[in-house]
């Protein structure tokens, strides 16, 4: 039983020991070995590492590349727009002795000095120009200004900027409403100019149509009377020529033709035995 007992305390002697001596650096991190506050040295591969229990300690720092999203803030332009800008910062940490300095070695304390002066820088440059030049593609070189500026502020906190970019850029609620009212009635208009103009035009092709149908019918009736007229008058030639030919079998064929009119359908006419118009038909009933 003693013996168990002298066992487990030298185990926990040297686990107690183990945590004292030494330490372990993940591959995602680095570490500052600090003394008395000061670094002498730092770690970058990963392992086992030594160090002296009680005099020295270890701050554990980021090793990769972080992603802050800064809060979204108010940006007024040149032409006295209000946008609400939600923009982000991609960086990670450069010099530790700086850093550990100027933030203690906490990725919040970092994030804040990020939030203020990326803000401060993003404000500046794009109160220098216009809503419409910040939505456009230039916003991509305004960027560009903004991380140049705000890398070499933040470098002096060991904090190395990659880059800055805006995911949105809203108008603010209370103004939003506004504009999109003033959108849609715009668009409203147009559309109402559209159909005013679309119906304009519609008469004016309905009335060209009318008076280009009336045209061609009445171009048609003219050409329809002149072949009528055309008609008539070399059927009268062929009447008057057939007539001088033979002016009996004429006047006997005329009149069996008025006969196939005059008495189709039981048609009953009334007339003296001494007319004319019966010669032919009395001579037809004789024997």
């Amino acid at each position: 039983m003693r013996r168990i007992i002298v066992f487990g305390i030298v185990v926990v002697a040297l686990i107690i020991a183990y945590n004292l001596f030494t330490f372990t650096v993940d591959e995602t991190k680095k570490v500052a070995v600090l003394r008395f506050g000061e670094i002498v040295r730092i770690v970058e591969e990963p392992g086992l590492n030594f160090k002296i229990p009680f005099v020295q300690n270890v701050v554990y720092l980021e090793d990769r590349v972080l992603n802050y999203d800064i809060q979204p803030r108010d940006v007024l332009t040149s032409d006295q727009k209000r946008l609400v800008i939600d923009n982000y910062a991609i960086w990670r940490v450069g010099d530790p002795k700086a850093f550990i300095e100027a933030t203690g070695g906490r990725l919040s304390n970092a994030q804040s000095r990020i939030d203020d002066i990326v803000y401060s820088d993003l404000r500046n440059i794009l109160a220098k120009n216009t809503l419409d030049e910040i939505v456009s593609e230039q916003r991509l070189e305004f960027l560009e200004q903004v991380t140049e500026l705000s890398r070499a502020k933040l470098e002096d906190f060991g904090i190395v900027l990659i880059d800055v970019r805006i995911k949105r850029a809203d108008l603010p609620t209370e103004i939003e409403q506004a504009v999109f009212e003033r959108m849609r009635s715009e668009r409203e208009r147009i559309a109402a100019q559209l159909r005013a103009e679309g119906e304009e035009q519609s008469k004016q092709i309905r009335s060209t149509a009318d008076k280009d149908a009336e045209i061609i019918l009445a171009d048609a009736r003219k050409e329809a009377e002149r072949v009528r007229g055309e008609g008539d008058a070399r059927a009268l030639e062929i009447f008057a020529e057939a007539y001088n030919q033979d002016p009996d079998f004429y006047r006997f064929w005329r009149t069996l033709e008025s006969y196939r009119t005059a008495l189709a359908s039981g048609t009953r006419i009334v007339l003296s035995t001494e007319s004319d118009y019966l010669e032919f038909i009395e001579g037809m009933s004789s024997p």
